[in-house]
């Protein structure tokens, strides 16, 4: 699998993301876009209280996210949780946020970007 992994950037805020070139799909950091979504100043344990709740409602993990190598805030490459834009939008709707809406445009406009390249 090659892997190109880049910075987005939704309003001012980075979002990590990894190009799967197998698959031809995007994968986005979940705890940058749950931390963008909610403003919270933890956004890894706001994603880990949510990752239990999706669970206790019968949704298993693996078919939420998946975990990939990015750049961590220290420059060290970490596993983190990523998810496809398909599973993202899954993650949104389970995220109360005025920023939900914006959040979805910004997502079909980073993936028309690749489609016109």
């Amino acid at each position: 699998m090659n892997k190109q992994t880049a910075i987005k950037l939704f309003e001012t805020k980075k979002i990590r993301t990894s190009w799967n070139e197998d698959k031809e799909e995007w994968y986005f950091s979940v705890v940058d876009v749950v931390g963008v979504l909610t403003d919270s100043p933890d956004a890894k344990r706001y994603w880990s209280v949510l990752k239990t709740r999706l669970k206790q409602e019968g949704v298993e993990g693996t078919t939420i996210c998946s975990t990939l190598k990015l750049p961590a805030q220290d420059g060290k490459m970490r596993m983190t949780d990523v998810a496809s834009t398909e599973q993202i939008f899954r993650i949104i709707q389970s995220i109360p946020s005025p920023k939900a809406e914006p959040f979805k445009q910004w997502l079909a406009h980073v993936a028309k970007e690749r489609l016109d390249q």
